[in-house]
């Protein structure tokens, strides 16, 4: 993949998406196959087709997915299976069938089994039960994989997948009922420190503990896994240390700067205990993450800053 190469990134718009076409652009790449979702819908596969006939795209980025937090899963869980779905069915086939050099599928931390030895090792994903309250979404990422192993098995295309851990950063979606939790909690902490409310609830006990990777430090791994990775199996992509949600809040509050109580609310649930990578296979390829989560906190609370009318309404 160099700067002329016909790179097709799907979900441009979206967190990771939009990374990675800065990333690229950041390197002058110059020839990128962008499109909406009114230009076209990727979970219908006439429209991919076409996409694909037309542009002959020589390396894709698959980063478009439906995606959401806890609330949003649980009110549409058949909405994130069913589109999920259809998105990876249609695009690692019509690239199997257009030619595509290679093509890089994102899975997610979020699909290792509920109970998973920590921190998880890549060889521990189908080894437990999953987690229930993302079930569904869990399962139509881990048909992804298995399509992309399948696909190089059968056919011998060039396709590659990466776990990123939780991620957050510029682009981020800030709705209160679909948001994960670092956009939802900068939203809040910032509105309470408006509003001049004394505090702020937060969903669960607090203990939970997750891992934060930026996503501009995901956008490099991406890149770096395009050109220097071949291979079946899995990579994990993370920092390799976590953090308790209750420590998380703390320090978002602190950069936000809401000095109120905050309040954790235990009737509602806290989802998988931990969520922590072992990053040795990605360590291993010389690759790590440089961004420090307070600085990527400060950088992320920025942008919202200057972009809080229109991600706010």
């Amino acid at each position: 993949m160099n700067r002329e190469s016909r790179i097709f990134v799907a979900g441009h718009r979206g967190l990771v998406g939009s990374a990675i076409v800065r990333r690229l652009r950041e390197e002058g790449c110059g020839n990128l196959i962008l499109r909406s979702r009114s230009e076209a819908d990727l979970t219908d596969a006439r429209a991919v087709e076409e996409l694909f006939a037309t542009e002959r795209p020589e390396y894709v980025f698959l980063a478009a997915a439906k995606v959401g937090g806890i609330l949003a899963n649980a009110t549409y869980p058949a909405d994130f299976i069913r589109e999920n779905l259809a998105i990876e069915l249609n695009v690692i086939d019509a690239a199997r069938r257009h030619g595509v050099r290679k093509l890089l599928f994102l899975g997610s931390s979020c699909i290792y089994p509920k109970f998973a030895p920590q921190p998880m090792r890549e060889e521990h994903l189908l080894t437990g039960e999953l987690e229930p309250t993302n079930r569904p979404y869990a399962v139509a990422k881990i048909a992804g994989i298995e399509l992309c192993r399948s696909y190089r098995r059968q056919y011998g295309s060039d396709f590659i997948c990466a776990m990123p851990t939780n991620l957050y950063g510029p682009g981020d979606n800030f709705d209160p009922e679909t948001s994960h939790v670092i956009p939802a909690l900068i939203r809040r902490f910032h509105e309470a420190k408006e509003s001049g409310a004394p505090e702020v609830a937060v969903w669960g006990t607090g203990r939970p503990r997750r891992e934060f990777l930026h996503v501009d430090d995901l956008a490099d791994a991406c890149v770096f896994l395009m050109r220097r990775y071949s291979g079946e199996e899995i990579v994990n992509v993370g920092v390799g240390k976590d953090i308790s949600i209750a420590e998380l809040a703390g320090l978002v509050a602190e950069v936000v700067g809401f000095e109120g109580r905050i309040a954790f609310d235990a009737t509602k649930p806290d989802g998988t205990p931990r969520k922590l990578l072992d990053t040795s296979r990605m360590d291993s390829l010389g690759w790590r993450a440089r961004i420090p989560l307070r600085r990527g906190l400060e950088q992320t609370y920025e942008w919202f800053l200057g972009a809080r009318e229109t991600v706010c309404g």
